[in-house]
This record gives structure tokens, sequence and C-alpha cells, in this order.
């Protein structure tokens, strides 16, 4: 996957430091391993659990501490593509926990802390399926009532998240934020401008590359953010780079901030839409994107798919992609509440 198809997002880090050893330091002093500021509302830990597939998936699950706010409704979210869990979906359950929700914030299969023995790989399948394994967590914790529990994807997340949907009817409630189609972006280019021969050409280029990896036992790396900026890249390269690569949201185990994903983890988001069923899902969806991002059309057409009057597409003013991961007077926090108070009843 080339550097045009790279979907990298970030969110703020207010109010923190970020440590040589990779850990950022909280207002109050403890370590604290994400890249945005711990808050005094909520209670964080570490979890673990196991997808469909066998791959152990490590997780964040954030609880109010006010226990009488907690009734029942749980929220999983992961995403953005290539992002962790100590980045934008933290951010996101953070500071929905604060709003009263139990949240999880995860890395999906062969990313961050999570398991998977092939290293920064893509699947759609599977990633669709680290959204229910979450699911299957929650069902699990005695303060979540098995009728109230709704998932986030964000950027790439939030095109496997409407697949997750599509798949699975525990999910009553969904949003996509900011959302990427990795299977369209990947088959297509941007804007759809990848015609037919340019595909197949990429086809072979990706199983070429797939016998050169088997015959030397390991796996090449796709492109990533530069190191410096140039000044001669995309706008939206710009605004990646300027998070993933500067303290404001940099995070080691982050493949966008540190390092590249696996080259031929292209080769199943090509021939594997994401989106086919869509229009199959019955449960509530919000769809979310910025009015100025590049990545506007993903969520519009996605949304044009979605069948039945409890779904909405929600335009955010004046804000691009990459605002809706770490501008907090931009991401529509009191909408994306009010979606799930009204949807997890």
């Amino acid at each position: 996957m080339n550097l045009k198809n790279l979907c990298a997002c970030s969110i703020a880090a207010l109010g923190v430091a970020f440590a040589p050893n990779g850990k950022a330091i909280a207002a109050d002093g403890e370590s604290w391993d994400k890249v945005f500021a711990k808050s005094d509302k909520v209670e964080v830990k570490k979890v673990s659990f196991t997808n469909r597939f066998g791959i152990d998936l490590a997780g964040d699950l954030y609880e109010p501490k006010d226990k009488n706010a907690i009734n029942g409704s749980a929220i999983a979210i992961s995403g953005p593509f290539g992002a962790v869990k100590e980045q934008a979906s933290g951010l996101y359950a953070q500071t929905l926990a604060e709003r009263g929700f139990i949240t999880l914030a995860f890395d999906p299969s062969f990313t961050g802390e999570s398991g998977g023995k092939a290293r920064n790989v893509a699947s759609p399948d599977v990633n669709t399926d680290d959204f229910s394994a979450a699911v299957d967590y929650l069902l699990t914790l005695p303060q979540v009532d098995k009728n109230k529990i709704g998932i986030i994807g964000i950027c790439g997340f939030g095109g496997f998240g409407l697949n997750a949907a599509a798949q699975d009817t525990r999910i009553k409630a969904t949003v996509a934020s900011t959302m990427y189609d990795m299977t369209r972006v990947s088959s297509k280019g941007y804007n759809d401008v990848m015609s037919e021969e340019d595909l197949y050409k990429l086809r072979e280029d990706l199983n070429n590359q797939r016998t050169k990896d088997y015959k030397a036992g390991t796996f090449a790396k796709a492109p990533g953010l530069p190191e410096k900026l140039t000044g001669e890249e995309p706008l939206f390269v710009k605004e990646y780079f300027e998070y993933y690569k500067t303290p404001r949201g940099f995070h080691p185990r982050s493949i966008n901030s540190n390092g590249n994903w696996n080259t031929t983890s292209a080769l199943s988001l090509i021939t594997q839409p994401i989106l086919a069923y869509s229009d199959t899902i019955k449960n509530a969806v919000l769809v979310v994107h910025g009015e100025k991002a590049h990545s506007r059309y993903f969520s519009e057409d996605a949304f044009k798919k979605l069948k039945g009057d409890n779904k909405e597409l929600y335009i955010v003013p004046d804000a691009n992609h990459v605002d809706l991961y770490d501008n907090m007077s931009k991401i529509p926090f009191d909408k994306i509440e009010q979606f799930f108070k009204e949807n997890l009843k």
C-alpha cells in the first residue's frame, strides 16, 4: 500500500509531556501511557480478550468513578487505521466514560499490544471480528446490559465498524467517525481514480512481493509517513504528520508514528469490499464527518447505502479530517452522547 492509501488519524495530547521511555506523564506526575491528558473522573484498567480467530486482543476499559452515573450502556471503540488505543480511540473512550458510559478502547489484531504473529497486518475479516470480540468481552461484565452495546469506529475502523454492525446484531448502535473505506481506497485510490489496468498492475506487484516475502521469510514494509516534511506533500499528509510524528500524538506502538504496514496487507483490502452488506444494518447508525475533510465522500457515499429512518449523517462545520481526532471543539461529543442515549435503552 503506497503513501496515497495511508490513513493516519490523530488526537490531542493536551496537558501531557512525553517522556524518553515512550510514556506520557500525567498532570499528577504518575506514569500514563496515553497521548492525552488523564481524567480524574474515570477509572481505567488494562484488559484482554480473544477474538474468533484465537488472537488475544488488548484493551483499556474506562468506567466512570461515579458508579451512580452508569446505566448499563457500553461502547467498544477502535481506530484510526494504524493507530493504537492510547491515541484517538482512548480519547473517545475516556470522554464518553466521563459522560456515564462503560467504554473499551482496543488495539486491533496484529497491532499495538494485541496479538497475532505477523505484525502490522490489516484484514477486513479479522478486523471486523475484532469489534465483535470486544462485544463478547463487554457482555461478560455484570454492569453491562446486553441490549445496550454500541461501537465507534474511527477513520479506517469506521468502515470496519459498519461491516461489524452488518454482521453482529448484538451491536445496537454504531458511530462511524471521519470514516475511511479502506477497501475502496486501496482498490480504487482516492476519488476512485485508479483504472482497471492500474488495479491489475497493483495486484501483480503485491503478489510478486508475496513471493519475495515467502522466500525471504519476512515481510516487506509499505512506505509510511515521512520522517521530515519537504513542504511538497499533500495537505492531508501534512495534517497526519503534525499529529503522528510530533509530541502532539506520537506513540511508540503506533504504526503511523513509529512503523510501517505490511505491504501485502493490501491484497485482501482490494478484493473484499467491507460495505457490501451495509444496507442490511437495522440498528441505528450515526455517520460523522468534517465539512472540509478530504475523505468526506467516504461517509457521504456510505450513508447513501444505509436504509431506515434510524440512520443519520452529521457534517461538522469547518472541520477537516484530523479535527475529528483531537479537536475537542470539533468532535461532536454532545451529538454522540445523545445518539447513544437514544439508541441504547
